[in-house]
């Protein structure tokens, strides 16, 4: 019978949600949360025999630690294998789970995880596991357990020794291996030439990285004559969310006045978001919006004006997609209304 042991969040271990994020490494026996579906799939080839539950700010803020956690509990138990979440696109999860398969991969451990392909953890850690592809949100646990439950049982039946990421199910992992091919090289290069010549499909051996390039716009040259705008991806927006900007994975944006507003306060702006602690921010929106700070410079003459419409959505799990839409977007309105330049916060 092969031993795992399941490393999940705070959330999935069912601690709590973010007021649980600084939760520190748990150990507990069997299955927890997505992990007694996993067992269920796994009966008779595969024990979960312990669970690591750990909170997602603490593993980030605390690596080092957490590491140090992590590797005393796989000498432990010794188990043939570990699985980390599915993560989805949750970052911080993500980057937990990535950093437990790098650390399970030293001590020559297996690791086999789950996120969403634009998940960072899976860019900085898919070296050291096995991951499949999840949807970007927790509504894909479904067909997320399945898949990593099938990885699994082929890791089982190959002992270890799984097949190219076409064969397996997982995403690629940037690992080049050696293998003999039917036809040499220069055949099947000037294969794939004809056929892209002649509009064929054909596959290159070799993917190269798309990276965006964005040129940098020209320097403000005088910025007491220059307008400013805020944009932020902290999620602050007029009390009661009014045009209800989901807390994670957002769909849309928000563009609202602070004309006539020298700071924002915790009666009249919140946060949306949901992947980090809300209270600073909603105590002092000016925390994440520095509302207060601009309009200070303004009046002392070191910038021009404050744009009175700010811009606002989640970064939470949102997709590069809809991130590219909403930033096309607001960046035409700025131009529009003659922004010199935006300030974009974070958390």
């Amino acid at each position: 019978m092969i031993k795992i042991v399941h490393y999940i969040n705070q959330f999935f271990g069912q601690k709590g949600g973010e007021e649980a994020a600084d939760l520190p490494i748990e150990l507990v026996e069997g299955p927890v949360g997505p992990g007694t579906a996993l067992a269920a799939a796994l009966q008779g080839k595969a024990e979960i025999v312990k669970t690591i539950i750990c909170g997602d700010s603490y593993f980030n803020e605390n690596e080092e630690v957490a590491c140090m956690g992590i590797r005393e509990i796989l000498d432990e138990v010794q188990p043939d294998l570990i699985v980390a979440g599915p993560a989805f696109n949750a970052g911080r999860y993500g980057m937990a789970c990535g950093k437990v398969g790098e650390v399970a991969h030293s001590m020559g451990i297996a690791a086999i995880s789950g996120m969403y392909v634009e998940n960072p953890g899976y860019e900085l850690y898919r070296n050291f596991s096995f991951m499949v592809e999840t949807s970007n949100s927790a509504a894909g646990m479904r067909k997320a357990m399945p898949a990593m439950a099938q990885l699994v049982s082929s890791w089982i039946e190959k002992e270890g020794k799984l097949g190219t990421p076409e064969e397996e199910g997982y995403m690629p992992r940037g690992l080049r291996v050696n293998f003999f091919a039917e036809e040499r090289g220069a055949k099947r290069a000037v294969n794939m030439l004809i056929n892209k010549l002649e509009g064929k499909e054909f596959k290159t051996e070799y993917p190269m990285p798309v990276f965006d390039r964005v040129e940098p716009q020209p320097p403000v040259i005088d910025l007491s004559k220059a307008t400013i705008a805020l944009v932020t991806s902290g999620g602050v927006v007029p009390k009661g969310n009014p045009d209800h900007i989901e807390s994670s994975s957002a769909s849309k944006y928000g563009e609202y006045s602070i004309e006539g507003l020298d700071f924002l306060t915790e009666a009249s702006h919140e946060t949306a978001h949901g992947g980090y602690d809300p209270v600073a921010c909603n105590q002092a929106p000016d925390r994440v919006l520095p509302v207060d700070v601009l309009r200070e410079m303004e009046k002392k003459g070191k910038i021009g004006k404050l744009h009175n419409l700010f811009y606002t959505t989640v970064g939470n799990g949102t997709s590069v997609s809809n991130s590219k839409a909403f930033g096309a977007e607001i960046a035409m309105h700025l131009k529009n209304a003659g922004v010199s330049a935006a300030i974009l916060t974070s958390t």
